[in-house]
């Protein structure tokens, strides 16, 4: 369980610093003027040759790769609640990074976001595992 925790939090810290990145990139590619087909074909060359974007983009290949491991390895039920927790780390990572104003009312969403995560990880701890068969009944099985 240790290293399922390790592997989450360093993929959802991965993840939330893409967003943040993506985020900037976007920013600073800018809007649109008027809305025209140049116009847009304008400004998303500016977002795809954008170093933020692309290191944005990067970095959620990295976390896509971390998920896919996950959950080759662990319930979907398991694993896909606790990636809500990226929500935590992007947050954190908006503030620190980007010097985004986060309210009380978003902090206390994500601190509800991480006691739903929590509930659900705790509920793996609850789960029934499969007895371990005796030496025993493995002979009794074979005959």
């Amino acid at each position: 369980m240790i290293k399922l925790i390790i592997t989450i939090v360093v993929g959802m810290s991965v993840e939330a610093v893409g967003v943040v990145y993506l985020t900037k990139g976007v920013r600073e590619a800018g809007g649109l003027a008027h809305v025209s087909l140049m116009e847009i074909l304008a400004l998303v060359g500016r977002i795809v040759t954008n170093q933020n974007v692309l290191l944005g983009t990067f970095l959620e290949a990295i976390f896509f790769v971390t998920l896919m491991y996950l959950l080759s390895k662990f319930d979907a039920s398991l694993i896909w609640p606790l990636t809500s927790l990226g929500f935590v780390v992007t947050a954190l990572a908006a503030k620190l990074i980007l010097n985004e104003q986060v309210s009380l009312v978003r902090w206390m969403g994500v601190f509800l976001i991480m006691g739903g995560a929590s509930l659900v990880s705790y509920s793996e701890c609850l789960k029934e595992k499969p007895p371990t068969p005796t030496p025993a009944a493995t002979l009794t099985d074979k005959t």
